[in-house]
């Protein structure tokens, strides 16, 4: 496979930390900027509101221009917002480095969707998307260790000034590396939209945002969960984070293999109905270290075990429209990062840290309601009626 690839993957890796890289330190946030733990959380909100919302419409809106020349115009907006985010002095300004690295961050990660296929033979074009998206994944659950680590030596900006680093490395190497890639046409957002009006697809869709939802309700604010109901600081949360990396990163292996054996129906419905438990119990467990670990490895593979099944569902069940949901689901993910993040900081504020394990419980039980009534709804099409 054409190793530029993996270039475009480690590209959409650096892209994919900014999102839940502050998850870690949020603590170290508001206290510096003078703010509630709920606000600091806020600032994952806005950057996966815009990054789920603005990926497709500046997909279509930008259709004309040619790739590698967007790719390096949004590479420096992007390195500009995480500069704002470095040098940010109060709430309002630290919101705006995320806007701006939140339009710019949705774009690139397309863009690397979108080119990675074009690079390599036909046979390889399904591993080459596998391989973005492998980096994107990595990225959102090994920043946030990552931005801890960091934060907690050497200030909440530094996590920051690693990313605006990366980034003009990734400018340089995309100038020099990269070859001209001519811009083709894609589905208006009206055509992405009605491949919705089918129930088995529109559930599916909801499927991914609801039990995204409930992981995040809980994973954003993971830190203050952890130190007040088992008391760990310093070296053990990291070690925590680290832990539930490694699972997740393992989970998207294991989820694809699954569903090769059993079928994408059987793993999704049985991976989500487990990770509802998994959030039921998980406050339970944290008076017994060696079971809250077991509980956090089967939650750190769960919550990216179902995604590689769901794409594969969506493509078996929408082949006509294979591209446009992929580009859905990427969005459905990334509003249930932003939507749980917002409910997250209502919960901790209004109730307790404690109650967000149940409330994203909740939301991933609905999540396998939703996954029900998709398995059991008949395609759109008869062009859609694939076996699973």
């Amino acid at each position: 496979m054409n190793k530029r690839v993996y270039f475009l993957m480690i590209v959409s890796f650096v892209i994919g930390m900014v999102e839940l890289i502050i998850s870690g330190i949020l603590d170290l946030i508001a206290d510096d900027l003078h703010i509630t733990l709920g606000q600091a959380g806020f600032l994952i909100t806005i950057f996966s509101l815009i990054f789920a919302i603005g990926g497709p419409i500046l997909l279509v809106t930008t259709a004309k221009v040619e790739r590698k020349k967007l790719t390096l115009m949004n590479l420096f907006i992007f390195l500009i917002g995480n500069i704002v985010t470095v040098l940010s002095t109060n709430y309002a300004m630290a919101l705006a480095g995320r806007i701006i690295s939140g339009l710019s961050g949705a774009l690139l990660v397309i863009l690397c969707l979108v080119m990675a296929p074009s690079m390599v033979e036909p046979k390889y074009r399904g591993r080459a998307i596998g391989t973005i998206s492998m980096g994107v994944s990595g990225s959102l659950v090994l920043g946030v260790p990552i931005g801890l680590m960091l934060g907690n030596a050497f200030g909440w900006r530094a996590p920051f000034i690693l990313i605006s680093c990366l980034t003009v490395l990734s400018i340089i190497g995309v100038y020099f590396l990269m070859e001209k890639v001519e811009p083709k046409a894609y589905a208006p957002l009206s055509k992405m939209m009605a491949s919705l009006k089918g129930q088995k697809i529109f559930f599916a869709q909801a499927t991914t945002f609801l039990y995204m939802t409930g992981h995040t309700v809980l994973y954003a604010y993971f830190k203050p969960f952890i130190q007040t109901t088992t008391g760990l600081e310093g070296t053990w949360i990291s070690i925590i984070y680290f832990l539930f990396g490694i699972a997740a990163v393992s989970g998207g292996g294991i989820g694809g293999t699954l569903a090769d054996l059993f079928g994408t129906k059987r793993t999704i419905l049985t991976s989500i109905f487990i990770f509802s438990i998994v959030f039921f119990v998980l406050p339970f467990m944290t008076g017994i270290l060696p079971l809250f670990f077991v509980g956090i490895v089967i939650w750190g593979c769960l919550s990216w075990a179902i995604s590689p099944a769901m794409q594969s569902y969506l493509i078996d069940n929408a082949p006509d429209t294979a591209d446009v949901q992929q580009s859905l689901n990427n969005s459905s993910l990334h509003l249930g990062v932003a939507v749980g993040s917002l409910i997250g900081g209502y919960v901790i504020e209004t109730f307790s840290v404690e109650q967000n394990a149940l409330v994203g419980g909740i939301l991933i039980t609905l999540s396998l309601i939703t996954a029900i009534l998709s398995t059991r709804s008949k395609p759109l099409g008869k062009t859609n009626a694939v076996k699973v």
